[in-house]
């Protein structure tokens, strides 16, 4: 049986992939410090044997060396994910995002694990041409969130490669799906829109709405870290689409799903948002045999049906 840690597993993207681990026969343990993340999101997990679930923090060295364990595979998810929120106190998304991937991959030295698979983000590329943003390119982060994540990445793959751990960066795009939190200033676009049209609010939009995003299904992203961890593989990997929306598209999409007709109002662009995004998923198809399964529209259903469930309960 092989064995995996997975860090912030409490969280959106953390759990998903905490549950196809163990779907696949893996021992897993979860670690997170609930700060962002959430229990309810491995309700699952927890009925399972194959399942240990740590409370700590990922900076905490003690803590990480013996939640890694025996295991095989670390999928580093845990981050302070906000652009907007690294303005205001970067030096809280520096010490959680660089200090925590530095502990992780401390640990993995001292335990001598296989692989590691770090969670980054396509903010690393800034906003600048040309599209779609392809893994070789320059890179221009234009947020300290951005700055920490591809410090991480690039600090990661420095100590993997001198102790001969597989050590891969998975560049997310705009991740969406079911447990996403809908909640708080700065929550992710999609679960905020549907949570205020269900409840016959106008969504804002900062902006004209013109800006784009490339949105991947979560249940996607987990099949990515999953081929990556089988496959011993390495290097730096978009996963995306490879095709763009924009916000005021997604509104239509998401209105017409609910057979609504909401306007979005409009406000001031935020700083640190970037204004285009679509990823080149090329490298991903021919290394990782990534295929994006879910089409948005389909994504968009599965998550309006989750958020439902959640105000129903």
């Amino acid at each position: 049986m092989r064995r995996a840690l997975v860090t912030g597993a409490a969280g959106f993207i953390g759990s998903h992939i905490v549950d196809e681990l163990l779907d696949q026969g893996w021992e897993v343990c979860g670690l997170d410090d609930l700060s962002t993340g959430d229990l309810e999101n491995l309700e699952r997990a927890h009925n399972s044997d194959s399942f240990t679930f740590v409370r700590g923090d990922v900076r905490d060295r003690t803590t990480v060396i013996n939640a890694i364990g025996e295991a095989d595979v670390i999928f580093h998810q845990a981050a302070l994910a906000s652009v907007p929120d690294s303005f205001e106190d970067p030096q809280a998304v520096t010490t959680r995002n660089c200090a925590g991937t530095a502990t992780v991959m401390d640990g993995a030295v001292d335990r001598d694990v296989e692989s590691v698979v770090i969670a980054s983000s396509a903010a690393v590329y800034g906003s600048g041409d040309p599209l779609p943003k392809k893994e070789g390119q320059p890179v221009e982060p234009e947020s300290p969130y951005a700055a920490s994540k591809y410090y991480a990445e690039k600090m990661a793959r420095q100590v993997g490669g001198q102790a001969g751990i597989n050590v891969a960066a998975l560049r997310y795009f705009n991740v969406f799906g079911p447990r996403q939190d809908p909640e708080g200033e700065y929550a992710a676009v999609i679960p905020k829109f549907i949570t205020l049209l269900l409840n016959g609010e106008r969504p804002v939009i900062f902006g004209d709405g013109e800006q784009s995003r490339d949105f991947v299904f979560v249940k996607d992203v987990v099949a990515a870290n999953l081929a990556v961890a089988t496959g011993s593989c390495s290097g730096v990997f978009n996963v995306a689409r490879g095709e763009s929306v924009t916000i005021n598209e997604l509104v239509e999409i998401i209105n017409e799903i609910l057979d609504m007709n909401l306007e979005p109002m409009y406000e001031d662009p935020r700083s640190g948002d970037i204004r285009h995004s679509c990823g080149d998923i090329s490298k991903a198809r021919k290394i990782l045999d990534y295929e994006p399964s879910i089409t948005f529209e389909n994504g968009i259903k599965q998550t309006i049906n989750s958020l439902r469930t959640s105000q129903d309960g």
